[in-house]
């Protein structure tokens, strides 16, 4: 994706849509002191430009009865690609990222550099939740050789938002 800039008008539309993206386009030119119009065409411009990728709800997990947060450290047993013939097994780094697609307790997976091959991010409802999904979906999966698992015991800092450095 080919980053476009963004002048200090731009920053000011995606800071508050950050921060309510329900936000009529009326409502968010009087905040960035625009008038309508051009407003409209710039938070078009960003979302056909791919800076706005979507607009969501944020759930409170916990209102929804996901009330345990765990980040799972995953290493796989090897790390080769497939080989040159089309007829080769998919790699088990392919294979493990197609099958956390379909887990509905991941809601984030990241392929990371050191030790581990991958940091999960699972919500489940309970301690007999995670475990269920630990022994039951990650653990059987082929390619998993190792899981380090840690539980968030506070939320600190949990924001959609990010940084938008000034031009």
């Amino acid at each position: 994706m080919t980053r476009i800039p963004l002048d200090k008008t731009d920053r000011k539309i995606l800071a508050v849509l950050q921060s309510d993206g329900r936000l009529t386009n009326q409502e968010v030119a009087e905040r960035v002191s625009l008038s309508p119009s051009p407003c409209l065409r710039r938070i078009r411009r960003l979302e056909e430009a791919g800076v706005i990728r979507q607009y969501v709800a944020l759930l409170d997990p916990r209102s929804i009865g996901l009330g345990l947060l765990a980040y799972v450290n995953v290493r796989l047993e090897k790390h080769g690609d497939a080989g040159p013939s089309s007829r080769a097994p998919a790699s088990p780094r392919s294979n493990f990222a197609a099958s956390v697609e379909h887990w509905p307790e991941v809601v984030a997976c990241y392929a990371m550099t050191g030790e581990m091959d991958y940091l999960l991010r699972v919500h489940v409802e309970d301690m007999e939740h995670f475990s269920r999904f630990m022994m039951e979906t990650l653990l059987r999966h082929p390619a998993v050789l190792d899981v380090k698992s840690s539980f968030a015991l506070q939320r600190i800092k949990d924001t959609t938002a990010l940084p938008l450095a000034q031009a």
